[in-house]
């Protein structure tokens, strides 16, 4: 059975878009796709066919000319999910370049050369370890990586080389208590634990709100880390930190290195 709906007073039958009444029973009715959707289809398409840069400028086509799409926060999810893909992988780009490994290299001295964390280094090489070989031509990120928090609306964000490379989700401090200013991330830890009130709170812990990740800043107590409450995420309910969900904080652990610049505003 076709479904029939009522659009400002026209029968619309779906399975046949004919249109009836006002005297035209029987006439066609042209519902043609928007230049937006068009454009959108031609995107997914390419990104299905791991054409993954010419599915980003796709996307970022759409975004830069029609900002008033009604799909625009499903684009630019599009847009953020091929930018991690691009990240994480052995494309090459203009943030890119190839280090050939040399006698006495190690993926710590390579990483610390370009500023590049050892884990991107692994996962965009496909390396099962540390371990390099002489003669080796390792893709390297070189695209500087700096966070914008924004605390009015709860978000962070990601960029490279000041382009917007993704966007979070976060929880900030309770009554304003997340520090504004530019600061530094100077300690990662993994699996941190917990210093509350002189107990010690093992990563384990339920109560352990730090969740999976921990990215200090150069100003002591604050950071970036995961949670145990990711219901709360998008709320100002923290003690001063930016609380992130577990695998999300894990995927930024990835990606930041050391000295990484962090913004926050109000």
């Amino acid at each position: 059975m076709r479904n029939l709906r009522l659009i400002w007073g026209v029968a619309v039958v779906s399975a046949g878009l004919f249109l009836a009444g006002c005297g035209q029973a029987g006439g066609k009715i042209n519902l043609a796709a928007s230049p937006a959707d068009d454009l959108f289809t031609q995107a997914e398409a390419l990104a299905g066919e791991g054409k993954k840069l010419e599915a980003k400028s796709v996307f970022q086509q759409i975004l830069s000319e029609h900002s008033d799409y009604k799909n625009i926060e499903t684009v630019q999810e599009a847009l953020y999910r091929i930018n991690m893909e691009i990240l994480f992988s052995s494309l090459q780009t203009p943030q890119t370049t190839i280090h050939e490994v040399v006698a006495g290299d190690t993926l710590g001295k390579i990483s610390a050369k370009y500023n590049e964390t050892k884990d991107l280094i692994r996962v965009s090489n496909n390396l099962p370890g540390d371990t390099v070989r002489l003669g080796q031509r390792l893709r390297i990120w070189n695209g500087k990586f700096s966070v914008h928090v924004d605390k009015s609306q709860n978000v962070l964000i990601l960029k490279s080389n000041d382009e917007v490379w993704k966007v979070y989700h976060v929880s900030t401090g309770a009554n304003n208590s997340t520090p504004v200013g530019t600061f530094k991330i100077t300690t990662k830890l993994e699996n941190p634990v917990w210093f509350k009130a002189g107990a010690v709170i093992p990563p384990e812990s339920p109560d352990n709100v730090l969740g999976t990740r921990w990215l200090g800043f150069d100003i002591e107590g604050y950071g970036i880390h995961g949670t145990v409450e990711p219901d709360k995420i998008g709320q100002q309910v923290t003690a001063g930190c930016v609380r992130m969900r577990n695998h999300e904080v894990e995927e930024l652990y990835k990606i930041l290195p050391r000295n990484t610049e962090v913004t926050v505003v109000d």
